[in-house]
């Protein structure tokens, strides 16, 4: 009996546990549902970076993926009865919306379908690593340790041979597919799974052993740049450990450290969903700005300071963004502007092709003070000194500012002493920086109390 493999974060077809039971029962249907809601909320660069990877799984599967629109509980029964599939195969998701989502489909199923589900996202699934009295970890160092001791389970081969069922795909999808990679970033990275393995092969060979000082220069692209990859499943985090284990450097354990991050995040929005859009340690007398003018320059990469502004234009350019510069432009909206997270949680999900709902938010509350960090409140990034600190050379200022291209090595993080800084029109600063980090302290230590 055919079975239908509904893909969703895990757009990939090697290391895949619930293709494999969708195999093992005969025929398959490769489905993928577009919620019309989730398209209208993504940006240019995250609608992008879906239609590739979808067009790269559909190619490897012989041009049989079928793609369709609509809400999930609709669509999916649909599809089961017009193939007559006997079971639904999917990856547990455990986002608050897949959760909900799957609960509604497997009520949509009528008696004679099955939903199955197998597997997981992450290297551990959330809700596995607890202390000792059975409670989620609250706090990131104590994770990765229980983290490391439940381990992971190997990798697993492709199946060798899947039937592919083909059934229609809807021409209006089609066409916005097609839109959408029209519209695509300049700087969006190959899809597919033989491109992540490719990219994956590259950093293992050269940069890994180097990465925990490496990683930190966004000007020297010495990262995996495997996020976009892995929030859509085209690689799972247990291929990446697994070749990581024969690794016995400090830059491959950091490496490792950077993939518990993804696994804490994920279960930190398990166990407390609301904490996606509300702060998750709220500071009860905490006042917030909303300056739309500065948020409107901080979105545009025109606040006049350089690390700040090179990384927000990068984000607008290429729908990825450097971590370390993830971090102060993070610290510059909450701190400086003094602006509530979500706002800028919202801007990065937009345009990040790599947007993860609860890596991104959960990064957010950690550099604005409200999320897993215990003393948060004095942190406020200098976007100047980080700067001078991580792009030594001002390679990455000068190549996303080119009306800083003038300004030879440091100086391009220091417009203002440069009698010619301001030659080719970049602005001046928005802000005072000392002046507003003292600010941001002051209502910390009131909203505490």
């Amino acid at each position: 009996m055919t079975s239908i493999m509904w893909f969703r974060r895990d757009l990939r077809l090697r290391d895949h546990p619930a293709l494999r039971a969708a195999a093992d029962g005969g025929p398959v249907l490769g489905l993928f549902v577009l919620d019309p809601a989730l398209w209208r909320n993504a940006g240019p660069a995250r609608r992008a970076w879906l239609a590739a990877t979808l067009r790269s799984l559909d190619e490897s599967i012989g041009g049989r993926l079928c793609v369709r629109m609509g809400r999930p509980s609709s669509v999916v029964p649909r599809t089961a009865h017009e193939v007559e599939a006997g079971q639904v195969h999917v990856t547990n998701d455990f986002t608050p919306h897949g959760r909900a989502r799957d609960r509604a489909v497997v009520e949509a199923l009528t008696g004679q379908v099955e939903g199955v589900a197998t597997g997981t996202p992450y290297a551990v699934a959330p809700g596995t690593v607890t202390n000792g009295s059975g409670q989620p970890y609250k706090v990131f160092t104590p994770f990765s340790k229980a983290w490391r001791n439940v381990g992971w389970e190997a990798p697993l081969p492709a199946p060798r041979a899947v039937e592919w069922v083909e059934a229609g795909s809807d021409g209006r999808v089609e066409a916005m597919l097609e839109k959408a990679l029209r519209e695509a970033p300049a700087g969006m990275p190959t899809a597919g799974e033989d491109a992540a393995a490719r990219r994956w092969r590259a950093f293992l060979d050269r940069d890994v052993d180097d990465y925990d000082d490496a990683r930190n220069d966004p000007g020297a692209d010495r990262t995996s740049r495997l996020s976009p990859y892995l929030k859509l499943g085209v690689l799972h985090p247990r291929q990446l450990l697994a070749d990581t284990a024969g690794k016995r450097s400090a830059g491959a354990s950091t490496f490792e450290t950077e993939l518990a991050w993804r696994d804490f995040y994920a279960d930190v929005l398990f166990h407390q969903p609301d904490s996606a859009w509300q702060d998750l340690h709220r500071v009860p007398g905490l006042t917030y700005d909303e300056p739309a003018d500065a948020i409107e320059a901080w979105k545009q990469g025109t606040t006049g300071f350089p690390m700040v502004d090179a990384g927000m234009r990068q984000l607008l350019t290429e729908g990825w963004m450097h971590n370390r510069v993830r971090m102060i432009t993070a610290s510059f909206l909450t701190k400086d502007l003094h602006v509530w997270w979500p706002v800028g949680a919202r801007h990065f999900l937009d345009h990040l092709v790599d947007g993860d709902l609860a890596s991104n938010n959960h990064g957010w509350q950690w550099v604005a003070g409200t999320g897993t960090d215990a003393a948060p409140y004095f942190r406020v990034f200098n976007p100047v000194t980080q700067g001078l600190k991580f792009d030594r050379t001002g390679d990455y200022v000068r190549r996303w500012i080119p009306e800083l291209a003038h300004l030879a090595g440091k100086a391009a993080h220091e417009p203002w002493d440069a009698d010619d800084g301001y030659a080719n029109g970049y602005p001046k600063r928005i802000i005072d920086h000392a002046e507003e980090r003292q600010v941001a302290l002051e209502r910390y230590q009131r909203g505490r109390g």
